[in-house]
């Protein structure tokens, strides 16, 4: 299984960006799905996660803000960040809840 993380980079604030994790060796349908972050010298934050029905849960820090996404046939989850602030900022990645695989990350900075 592999986990391939892409579309970091560096914004504005109030800008938006969008996350891919593109999944090879499993099938992002039959998977619960979640990105995290983790900026320097912070504890690794969850962001919010898919389940496999498609319902989706954020933590409250990016509830309103940020909207994860499936695609199945390009067997891809995304990660839709809006309104980014500064405190948005670190490296994202997804992962497998279930089995603990992640990928590489992401990097995400915002400036203000």
């Amino acid at each position: 299984v592999q986990l391939v993380e892409s579309g970091g980079g560096v914004v504005q604030a109030g800008e938006s960006l969008r996350l891919s994790c593109a999944a090879s060796g499993t099938r992002v349908r039959d998977n619960p799905m979640s990105w995290y972050r983790q900026a320097p010298a912070q504890e690794r934050e969850w962001v919010g996660s898919i389940a496999i029905d498609g319902v989706t849960s954020y933590a409250d820090s990016t509830k309103g803000r940020f909207t994860i996404s499936r695609d199945n046939a390009r067997n891809t989850v995304y990660l839709q960040m809006n309104s980014l602030k500064s405190e948005d900022s670190g490296s994202y990645y997804c992962k497998i809840p279930t089995t603990g695989q992640r990928g590489q990350g992401t990097q995400v900075s915002v400036s203000s």
